[in-house]
């Protein structure tokens, strides 16, 4: 296949990985301007760790850093998800708002599920991923384990999310929509 029939068969999907690199790249800003807030509100990332609950039966606790990662999923994806629906995605027929919004959150919140664990793995000492001192520690924000673990796993969960939204929130759901609209 010569490379203009692959960019004539391909060319769409590119410029669309591309629109929602882009609009992850701005997501990523909304994420981490949240997380930065949400630490500053809690003393910085020197309390990242501090326990919020411990999980009845379990030796397990919640902390600071997993609630401050739901809280910036949370905006960051409403954010992505706007701007994905009119800018990305925005060709075809769309379902209504909340039809679309709620797949790509279900989306979102899988990658984000999974990237509480990866980034806990980043910034628990006890875990073999742990980003190590003394480049990584809490007390210099540019070189803040919690900011930077929260910068890797949205680059790491990001690939997940692209593929799952096109396939099935922007493209499945619109299709089951504009089927039962036609009907």
């Amino acid at each position: 296949m010569s490379p203009d029939s692959l960019y004539a068969r391909y060319g769409h999907v590119l410029r669309q990985f591309v629109k929602f690199g882009m609009v992850g790249g701005a997501g990523v800003v909304v994420n981490m301007i949240v997380t930065v807030i949400l630490n500053k509100l809690n003393g910085g990332t020197v309390n990242a760790q501090r326990v919020i609950f411990s999980i009845p039966g379990t030796p397990y606790n919640v902390r600071y850093t997993t609630f401050v990662w739901v809280g910036a999923f949370v905006v960051a994806v409403f954010f992505n998800f706007v701007l994905n629906r009119y800018w990305t995605f925005r060709h075809g027929a769309k379902a209504p708002f909340w039809r679309e919004f709620w797949p790509f959150f279900s989306v979102g919140a899988v990658a984000a599920a999974a990237g509480i664990f990866i980034k806990i793995a980043f910034t628990n000492p006890t875990s073999p991923l742990y980003l190590p001192e003394p480049y990584w520690h809490e007390n210099a924000g540019l070189q803040s384990r919690e900011y930077w673990g929260q910068l890797l796993t949205i680059f790491i969960t990001m690939p997940i999310n692209f593929v799952v939204n096109k396939l099935w929130t922007f493209r499945a759901v619109r299709r089951r929509h504009a089927r039962s609209v036609a009907a």
